[in-house]
């Protein structure tokens, strides 16, 4: 255990990596940037808000450590943490463009999405993704998961997007934790107490056994500091989220009838060939399928009544120039998990086969198409055969998806007539340029339940209720989110089942003003710090890391 990586500390993993005399920390607990969303729900600040960025030589090579300390409230990702990991790759990024080589390495120890500051973990998990697309271009994005936590929620996704990743066998991945499988779907569906069932699904051998981790290595440092030096020099990447046939493949292959066994998933991943498939488009259905806000306006938006396609559940049309894909529920869809609208496997490959086509078609385009999502997502699906195949890897496939096509040029703008919570809201929306959203109360945007916040921050409903009273990013209505700064605009006199010719004609007008804001400007999520709300307060904290992180680069 002298030489064990997992018992290291955030801060210890850096520099255990690091050649000697090399390391420089980067706004670090001298600087003393805390998250200003913490103390007021009693909640003991660090510092350095458990994120650990430090600088320094891998065998003379530049590499970048980030560093997340899962000790610290399960190593989730708010305001100040998510900001100092977006703010360093994008300085990373700066420097592989000007020609000087720097390797990013993350260390992933984080249950996704910080809580306590949810939609702020939400925001800001999108940025590291984003951003971690566009350095793939120059260097491959090097992940490790050493274990303590391993790597869960919104980071999970992120997970799935890197270059290489490199595990101990004291890891586990996946989007959803057991308890919150639990909470959302029955013990029947995930009993968090078995701990076979928990490593059979979510620990490393079996990732390894399915291609969702790269490397399996011993706990020492010598053995992970040795694979990541040898991914350096090697510079693969498994493009994992760009295999979306292969995983459609795979999906057609299930015999979904009855409880997937984990032997017989792992033999049948090593036999299925990846063939071309193709998601049909919308076309007008003999009759209508289960209504949903996003359903409505998508047809409305789109002209086609009772809109059906290939996969029921992400319909996709052209219309007057514009690409529009909405995911809607499906009642009888074969997997009980996405009935209800939730975005799960079929729903992020599906939307990643369509989004990867229209930037294929419009390669040699001088104006890409815009790509308007229509989004009533109540949340990803929450299932035990979801997370034996990898729903990360579903919904990192369409959040990659979406960012290479805003990074192509293509206009992604995002308009939510209903939910936007969690995954979900990371897979089909928050990679858009421009949010736009109706002003109406019934609409959620979060990063999970209340229940299973609750549980998870072991707090009541109640308290968690009373929190969000305090802080705007803990709360579950568009009102709230709106004073983060993220909305390019918030539709008021509009309801989200409003959707006459009248309001329809609006609607579409709005999204033709977000596409035109869009001209000549860079094609990352910059917008979302530069509105008026998000400089005078709903992205301050950011805003002050970000210059932080630029004057000590």
């Amino acid at each position: 255990m002298k030489n064990s990586f997992v018992e290291l500390h955030a801060r210890e993993l850096a520099l255990s990596l690091l050649d000697a005399g090399t390391s420089r920390e980067l706004v670090g607990p001298l600087d003393n940037m805390i998250s200003p969303h913490l103390e007021p729900q009693g909640i003991v600040p660090e510092s350095d808000d458990g994120i650990v960025l430090m600088k320094g030589k891998i065998e003379d090579k530049n590499v970048l450590i980030v560093s997340i300390e899962g000790k610290f409230q399960g190593g989730g990702i708010g305001e100040v943490s998510g900001a100092k990991i977006v703010a360093a790759l994008e300085k990373a990024l700066e420097d592989n463009q000007n020609g000087k080589t720097i390797y990013p390495i993350l260390v992933l120890d984080t249950g996704g999405v910080r809580l306590q500051e949810a939609n702020y973990g939400l925001l800001s998990i999108s940025e590291i993704q984003n951003v971690v697309i566009a350095l793939k271009k120059y260097v491959p994005v090097i992940g490790l998961i050493p274990g303590r936590v391993g790597s869960f929620g919104g980071m999970s996704i992120t997970a799935s997007i890197l270059s290489y990743l490199i595990t101990t066998n004291k890891a586990r991945i996946g989007l959803n934790g057991p308890e919150v499988i639990e909470q959302e779907a029955g013990v029947r569906e995930f009993d968090s107490s078995d701990k076979n069932l928990i490593w059979n699904t979510l620990g490393t051998k079996q990732r390894l056994a399915t291609g969702l981790v790269d490397e399996v290595v011993d706990d020492t440092v010598d053995d992970i500091k040795e694979a990541v030096i040898n991914e350096i020099n090697a510079k693969k990447d498994a493009h994992r989220t760009e295999n979306v046939d292969f995983y459609l493949s795979l999906l057609d292959q299930l015999d979904l009838n009855k409880k997937l066994d984990i032997s017989s998933y792992d033999k049948l991943y090593q036999q299925v060939k990846t063939t071309k498939h193709e998601v049909a488009d919308a076309v007008v259905g003999s009759e209508a399928g289960t209504k949903s806000r996003g359903r409505l306006w998508f047809e409305k938006l789109t002209g086609i009544k009772n809109a059906k396609s290939s996969v029921p559940t992400v319909l996709h049309a052209p219309k007057d120039g514009k690409e529009y894909i909405a995911i809607v529920p499906d009642a009888k869809n074969a997997f009980p998990r996405v009935r209800n609208g939730e975005v799960g496997l079929q729903e992020g490959f599906a939307v990643a086969s369509v989004v990867n086509k229209i930037v294929a078609e419009d390669k040699n385009q001088t104006t890409k198409r815009p790509i308007i999502l229509v989004v009533d997502v109540p949340s990803q699906a929450y299932g035990y055969q979801e997370e034996l195949i990898g729903i990360h890897v579903a919904l990192g496939s369409s959040a990659a998806a979406y960012a290479k096509a805003r990074q192509a040029g293509h206009p992604v703008i995002a308009f939510i007539p209903g939910d936007a919570v969690a995954g979900g809201f990371l897979a089909h929306g928050l990679q858009s340029n421009r949010l736009i959203a109706l002003d109406d109360t019934s609409i959620t945007i979060q990063a999970m339940s209340k229940a299973s916040a609750a549980r998870i921050t072991q707090r009541t409903i109640a308290e968690l209720e009373e929190a969000t009273k305090h802080v705007p990013a803990m709360a579950y209505d568009i009102d709230n989110y709106e004073k983060l700064g993220a909305l390019y605009k918030l539709v008021k006199g509009i309801g989200s089942w409003d959707a006459t010719d009248e309001n329809v004609a609006k609607i579409k007008q709005i999204i033709d003003d977000a596409i035109q804001s869009t001209v000549n400007k860079p094609a990352n999520l910059h917008f979302r710090y530069e509105t008026p709300i998000a400089k005078e307060s709903g992205r301050k904290a950011t805003l002050q890391v970000r210059q932080l992180v630029t004057e000590q680069w």
